[in-house]
């Protein structure tokens, strides 16, 4: 009886801890679909353009939002000389969403930058609800591959994971 138990264990629980991985990997994507919603939410409400800022620091992409201040747009300047101000802490995604990153996954051959937006890796969203376009790539330690994608028309923001199999993006809204 214990043989059984033990083998029956060896077969579900690899895969448990796979769904697990899985699961916050796309719930870090999710957040970081959040994200944009609350810059551009802000943006509109505020009538002024609020930006999220991905910056590198040691190997891990951090995000933070800023306000534009001086009506000319966040720019990467302004921030640094205190003009543009945060609108709360810098984080990664690995602070609520452990071995999940902003990164791509190299074996899959898509390229080698997790940050698609405007200059400065500003992703800025106006108070008519236009965006800069842009695509974040959110990667998981199991090998999962998110994008973020933000429509810079519309302002709207999807979510795709990449299909290994079939090797293309699938939308998971």
């Amino acid at each position: 009886m214990l043989a059984v138990i033990g083998i029956v264990c060896a077969i579900v629980i690899p895969d448990l801890l796979a769904e697990r991985e899985r699961a916050r990997t796309r719930a870090a994507a999710r957040y970081l679909v959040q994200q944009c919603y609350a810059a551009r939410t802000r943006a509109i409400g505020r009538s002024t353009v609020v930006a999220l800022r991905f910056e590198e620091r040691q190997g891990e992409y951090r995000l933070q939002m800023f306000t534009d201040e001086n009506r000319n747009g966040v720019r990467s300047a302004d921030i640094a000389a205190g003009i543009d101000l945060p609108l709360g802490p810098s984080e990664s995604l690995s602070m609520n969403f452990p071995n999940v990153r902003i990164a791509m996954i190299p074996q899959l051959g898509l390229g080698s930058d997790p940050v698609r937006a405007g200059a400065g890796n500003l992703l800025s969203f106006t108070p008519v609800g236009t965006a800069t376009s842009a695509s974040i790539f959110v990667a998981g330690r199991d090998g999962a591959q998110f994008a973020v994608r933000v429509l810079g028309t519309t302002g709207r923001t999807r979510l795709e994971r990449f299909d290994r199999q079939r090797r293309t993006w699938v939308d998971q809204w």
